[in-house]
């Protein structure tokens, strides 16, 4: 089952949820297709574990990153680059918006709602079902309604990245299937896709999921970590230190 997106499309979740390394990987699967890609990076909530931090790969690869300006990439600081609404204006290809997480990140969204009129936008809320603040579906729809008003846009898809990192199995990927597929029957969105780490992804059968599958090769990593290449091209942005108790995505 292939996975094709266009136009807009706005990435929401939690903290944890994985979705900037979702932003990320979607990115490189529509680049990899030969589509025209954008991603802007508008987390300016949490500073760690941000799309940016894979900007070097994935220009590389012919993706347009949008960030703030490169004195205030490691900033903590509410700065949101003025090309982002130009980007949205844009036709033609895919247009990423990583937005921050939980609520707050949504606020960034509404800010930038004039740029919204007459352009439709798909939203995703990216789930973990194996991190407590998303281990239930009543948690994942009151999250969804908290992101929406904040956004002042509605959700309108769902991606499921069940992961405990390193420590993930086939046996975690089809139980959080199976957790979306519910997610997404009471609440009425479709299931755009899955994740699963590439090096997991021979072990699963497609024809077992009714949605795609989108491999992961994990770009945002703690400092002690390498990340994976990208179409053979390594990521030497450089980190800063995670200091303990960050969240991480």
């Amino acid at each position: 089952m292939e996975l094709r997106l266009e136009g807009i499309v706005v990435i929401v979740g939690s903290y944890g949820s994985g979705k900037s390394e979702v932003a990320i990987q979607l990115a490189v699967h529509h680049r990899s297709k030969g589509m025209t890609v954008r991603l802007a990076d508008l987390d300016l909530v949490n500073p760690y574990f941000r799309s940016r931090e894979a900007r070097r790969p994935l220009a590389a690869m012919g993706i347009e990153v949008v960030l703030p300006p490169e004195v205030y990439l490691q900033a903590d600081l509410p700065v949101l680059s003025p090309l982002v609404a130009g980007i949205i204006r844009q036709t033609g290809g895919l247009t990423l918006l990583d937005a921050g997480g939980d609520p707050v990140g949504g606020r960034v969204l509404a800010a930038l709602g004039d740029a919204f009129s007459g352009r439709p936008a798909q939203v995703f809320q990216v789930v973990n079902p194996l991190r407590p603040a998303t281990a239930t579906p009543a948690a994942c729809h009151r999250l969804r309604r908290e992101i929406e008003s904040a956004a002042k846009l509605p959700v309108t898809g769902l991606i499921g990245n069940a992961n405990l990192i390193d420590e993930t199995t086939v046996r975690e990927i089809t139980e959080g299937y199976r957790f979306m597929r519910a997610l997404a029957a009471e609440s009425g969105l479709p299931l755009i896709c899955i994740t699963a780490a590439e090096e997991l992804m021979a072990e699963l059968s497609p024809a077992e999921f009714a949605c795609p599958l989108l491999a992961i090769r994990r770009q945002l990593v703690p400092p002690w970590k390498r990340a994976a290449r990208l179409n053979g091209i390594a990521n030497a942005t450089p980190r800063e230190p995670v200091p303990p108790g960050r969240n991480k995505e």
